[in-house]
């Protein structure tokens, strides 16, 4: 009996190729809503806030400005730095909780903006995490030789989920977006580790309830306000730090390297005090990471990826630099990823 001859190789038989960052973007809604603004909004202090949170303002999208147009926005200036066109991106990857709508996905939204009408479209629900699972998602396809030009997107339009009653947490979320563009660039190590983790046993202390299929929003539920952000703080607090430093440590041990060797860290924008604790297991100083939470609050899969455009900008961060990315969100999830810039 003759054997059938093996199927064709779909797969590139190519070495594997590194993965740089070659552009980064990012967008902030105009609007801006003060900590002093929310004292007439909810029971709750400025430096009740900024004492606990490290937040002294956040972004607020227009009402007519949906995630989509935060995307496109960021999506555009990375662009533009990488200079690269919507012709050439072969993949488009938007991290977000707060679709433009359940289906099509957000990704598909922005293609059509940009007009990238060559790229693969889809979206990634990480919470907070978003950012870095489409980096290394995106990581993936361009060292494969699969696509050679992908860019992700973190962005969010959180005001549209927050219940804005609930003292302990409409104060620590915004809006707004962040977007990098990847390539291979010669010479260069680029993305050096990554490393993702989730524990689903933690779904309920970070949550939207309602609004899914578990649990539809109807007349009689709406009262409740499960279709909005719902946290048990404290939980996520421990969860946050002791998650973020065993992701940070696996990257750093994948890639050969140790803190000292770091000159920047780019953690999730989520609270001073867990960047702090974080800091201080790693036997950092603060002057290491960087923080723009005091302007920005939490601004989910957004945060990192905002983060790392202004510190990119800023020349907080240079040509050779090892950078560290550690972030955290709902589900639980968890990332982590060293770059040499």
């Amino acid at each position: 009996m003759r054997s059938s001859p093996p199927p064709p190789q779909r797969r590139s038989s190519k070495p594997r190729r590194t993965v740089s960052i070659i552009g980064t973007g990012s967008y902030a809604p105009e609007r801006i809503l003060t900590n002093r603004e929310l004292e007439q909004m909810v029971d709750t202090s400025d430096e009740w806030i900024r004492t606990r949170t490290g937040i002294g303002e956040r972004r607020i999208a227009a009402p007519n400005e949906s995630t989509s147009d935060m995307a496109t926005a960021a999506a555009l200036a990375a662009m533009e730095q990488a200079q690269v066109s919507a012709e050439e991106i072969d993949l488009i990857i938007v991290a977000t909780v707060t679709p433009d709508t359940a289906f099509p996905a957000t990704a598909c939204w922005v293609q059509k903006r940009l007009g990238a009408m060559r790229a693969a479209c889809f979206d990634v629900s990480a919470a907070c995490a978003g950012f870095l699972y489409a980096l290394e998602i995106a990581q993936q396809f361009i060292s494969t030789h699969v696509y050679n030009t992908v860019l992700i997107i973190g962005a969010e339009k959180l005001s549209a989920i927050t219940d804005w009653t609930d003292r302990n947490t409409c104060v620590l979320f915004g809006d707004g977006a962040g977007a990098a563009v990847l390539r291979n660039r010669p010479n260069s190590h680029g993305v050096i580790s990554t490393y993702m983790g989730s524990d689903g046993t933690f779904t309920d202390i970070l949550i939207m309830p309602g609004g899914g299929s578990r649990c539809p929003i109807t007349p009689e539920n709406l009262p409740e306000r499960l279709n909005t952000i719902k946290m048990a703080g404290k939980e996520v607090y421990k969860q946050a730090v002791t998650s973020m430093f065993a992701a940070a440590n696996r990257a750093l041990e994948d890639a050969g390297l140790k803190y000292e060797d770091i000159a920047c860290v780019i953690p999730h924008q989520a609270n001073i005090r867990i960047i702090e604790a974080i800091a201080e297991r790693m036997r950092l100083p603060m002057d290491k990471f960087y923080v723009n939470l005091d302007r920005f609050g939490n601004t989910s899969a957004a945060a990192v990826a905002m983060a790392l455009d202004e510190a990119h900008r800023n020349q907080r961060i240079k040509i050779g630099d090892y950078i560290l990315l550690v972030v955290f969100g709902g589900g639980l999830t968890w990332a982590s990823s060293v770059i040499q810039w």
